[in-house]
């Protein structure tokens, strides 16, 4: 079995993953008023797009198999929607776990086409 390209830079990918963990968990539990805004895009895209970045990068960094990284990123999800309980001006929404859902799929499914590739 051949090594992907995209091995030799599995510690930047841990970097990566890492950051964007803790920058999407600020930006998630930072009070709406506070809290960046992109109007361009609707909050399910951006949860798409976190949970997309999230679940390649993890596959990328993280020598992990699909369900196990599709559940770990799912329940960081949910994490996040139950983080939301108890800040201020946010709310929990199932809708959100939904998204997260999808771009997770999406982000694990980009991965297994870039290791076919590279």
């Amino acid at each position: 079995m051949r090594k992907s390209k995209l091995y030799r830079y599995q510690i930047q990918f841990k970097i990566l993953f890492w950051l964007a963990i803790i920058i999407s968990y600020i930006f998630a539990v930072l009070p709406a008023d506070v809290a960046p805004s992109i109007p361009e895009l609707s909050d399910k895209a951006h949860h798409v797009f976190a949970f997309v970045v999230l679940g390649l990068l993890l596959r990328l960094g993280y020598k992990v198999n699909y369900w196990y990284a599709f559940i770990i990123l799912v329940a960081y999800g949910a994490f996040i929607e139950f983080s939301q309980l108890f800040s201020i001006n946010r709310f929990a929404d199932v809708k959100d776990i939904l998204a997260d859902l999808v771009g997770t799929f999406i982000g694990l499914r980009l991965y297994k086409y870039l290791n076919k590739v590279m």
